[in-house]
Formats: C-alpha cells, structure tokens, sequence
C-alpha cells in the first residue's frame, strides 16, 4: 500500500486535528500503527472521544484515498509527511503544524531564511511600492518571500522576489492544484518553477473563506518575521501578525499615512510593539542577516526584444505620456485582473513605471 495512504485516512478521520494527529503520532509512531491500534489505547491519547475512537477502529480501505494519491502524482505535486527529511523545520516547530504538506515546486533548506510578507488586497500605490522594492531588496539578500498569492501586495511580493531572481512560496487556502485568483496562474506556474506553492489542504479543495485563517498560520510559520505593508483594522494581515507572535516571530510594519483606513491596522501594530520598517535594511538589521549576495538586475537596452509576446503587445500599447489603467483594459481587451499582472512584470522588468492614480507609462530605459 502506498506509503502516503494512512497519512491521508488520518487527516480525513473526522474529530482528529493537527495537534491530536501530533500526539497519536507521539503514542503510536507511524499513521499506519494508529490504525492497528486498539480501542482502549486510542481512547488515553489526548484530544480522542468516542466517536473519533470508533471512527478509527472501523476504518476500511477507502477508494477515495486512493484517488486522491492519483491526482498527487498526476499533477506533479509532493506530499511532505512532518517527519520527512525535507518539510520546513520552521513549520514543524509550530504549536499545530500539518501533518502533510502538499508541495508543487521545490523547498530548499535556504527557505529556512523567510520573510513572510502580506498586506492589504486593495492596496494604495504607496503600499504597493513600498511591498515592490522591500521584497527585491530582503530577495536580493537571500532571504525566500513568503505570501498567500492573493491580490494586491501578496501579488507584489511574490513577482518582486521573482524580478531579484529570489526565491519566494506561496502559501494557498485551496488545493495546491487550484489557481486562485485565477488571473495569478502565470504568477502560480513561475513560483512554482523558481520556488513552491504550497497548502494543507487535499488536492481539488475550493477557496472556501474559512480556510484562510488557518492558511495564516503557515505563513507566519515558514518565516522567521512577517512584515505587514498596508492592513486595516479587520484585515487577515492582522491575524497572521497575532499568529507570528505566537509562534515567537518577529513582526514588522510599514507606517502609512495617518489619513488612510488601510494603515488603521499597522499603526495598531506598531503601537504594539511592532519594528518599524523603513527599507530593507531594517529587515536584515533586525534578523541579523548580511546585504544582498548578489545585485539586482538591472534592464539591458535589449530588455524589450527578450519580453514574452504578451509583454511586448502591451508594452507597445503604452506611450512616454501617462495612460490610465482604464484605457489599457479598452486597447488591450484583457481583464483587468490578467492586465494588471502583466503591468506588474513589465515594471519589475524596469520597462514601466507606475504613477499615482493607476496611471502607466514607459520607463526610460538606458
């Protein structure tokens, strides 16, 4: 039987979370012993009623366990048991990490070194720019970007590392087999080739709202500090910062403007002990890490002849004078989720610069 099956019945039992899939594995070893094991021993293990205990006890083979392990391997993914040699040992030190981790892309023992980055969906051009150049600069540094591949600074973060030619995960409150938001799957697929995208959750599993907070804790979890950009007062920004203190991270905050409801939230942190960041520097300064091992990449004046056709379609689309992000989404015929990540790349590739208003012009490329 394959080796991924009792770790996945284990996870489908119902009443056995994280931590009390942690302590029958501390009684019994292996997911494969808890199934053989009997009744009265099930029921001393903390956080085991009745019900779960029975649940266990009659326990059959389940086809569904078995088509779930052919779509693992179908879509290229991994699935990193917490005893694997290669799950992240800053996740496995958390109070309740998963017991399996579905992985599409690579770890690296160097991911160990991560700033967790996130911020606001609807974010201002202030927050955007400042998530832009904080996550090229730490990438520059060595340290991976960690974030949720959600719009708005998430997105940021993670293209922001790609453009440093760092490493960055994206950590997901789906399937790792499902692309959301859907207009980041050409973000999606180059994580996954220069990093990993990552989940708890079981291939196929929908974006569903009440997975997110949990999907919080991971991302606090594979860092060693989590900077929040820009986060209003009910924002998940906040709970992935409460979940960074307790699991002994540092936290950092971007001060915003007093007059923005998006930096309500980061001002509360700061005023709670939160390390305030003005640059990169601060980051590293704090973590006692080292400056950039390598420079940012500059653009070449052959930058724009090496741009995907997609690229190159829009960057034509664009003049020296500014054009309004509504325009483009008439020129282009893109949605504006599509057009935007695009807009994002050719700015990180230093082909356009953004101006205050959504507005979009082409750099000066020297």
């Amino acid at each position: 039987m394959h080796e991924l099956y009792y770790w996945i019945a284990l996870r489908l039992i119902a009443g056995i979370g994280n931590v009390t899939c942690r302590n029958l594995l501390a009684r019994f070893g292996s997911p494969e012993s808890v199934f053989h094991a009997g009744r009265d021993d099930l029921a001393q293990v903390e956080g085991m009623g009745p019900q779960t205990v029975e649940a266990i006890a009659r326990f059959r083979h389940s086809d569904a366990i078995d088509r779930e392990i052919e779509r693992i391997e179908a879509a290229g993914v991994r699935a990193l048991t917490i005893v694997s040699p290669e799950y992240p040992d800053n996740l496995r030190n958390i109070y309740d990490p998963p017991p399996l981790l579905y992985v599409k892309g690579s770890l690296k023992p160097k991911d160990q070194s991560a700033l967790a980055v996130v911020g606001s969906r609807s974010s201002s051009d202030y927050g955007r720019q400042a998530a832009l150049d904080i996550c090229r600069e730490v990438a520059a540094a060595g340290l991976t970007v960690v974030s949720g591949m959600a719009r708005g600074i998430d997105s940021v973060a993670h293209a922001a590392a790609l453009a440093a030619k760092g490493r960055t995960i994206a950590v997901l409150g789906c399937g790792v087999d499902i692309v959301y938001p859907l207009e980041n799957k050409r973000l999606y697929d180059r994580i996954a080739e220069n990093g990993a995208v990552v989940s708890e959750y079981s291939m196929g599993t929908k974006p569903n709202a009440y997975n997110f907070p949990a999907r919080n804790r991971i991302i606090s979890g594979l860092a060693l500090g989590v900077l929040v950009v820009e986060a209003g007062m009910k924002s998940g920004s906040l709970i992935t910062a409460r979940m960074a203190l307790e699991q002994g991270r540092d936290v950092f905050a971007v001060p915003g403007s007093i007059y923005s409801f998006k930096a309500k939230g980061v001002h509360s942190l700061l005023r709670s002990g939160a390390k305030l960041v003005e640059g990169a520097g601060d980051i590293l300064e704090e973590l006692k890490l080292g400056g950039p091992q390598h420079a940012l990449v500059q653009p070449e004046v052959d930058v724009i002849a090496e741009l995907e056709p997609a690229l190159q379609n829009l960057y034509g689309m664009l003049q020296e004078a500014p054009v309004h992000i509504d325009e483009l989404i008439v020129r282009s015929h893109l949605p504006s989720g599509q057009l935007s990540s695009l807009l994002l790349e050719l700015e990180l590739a230093g082909c356009v610069r953004q101006l205050p208003g959504k507005r979009f012009a082409k750099a000066h490329i020297n």
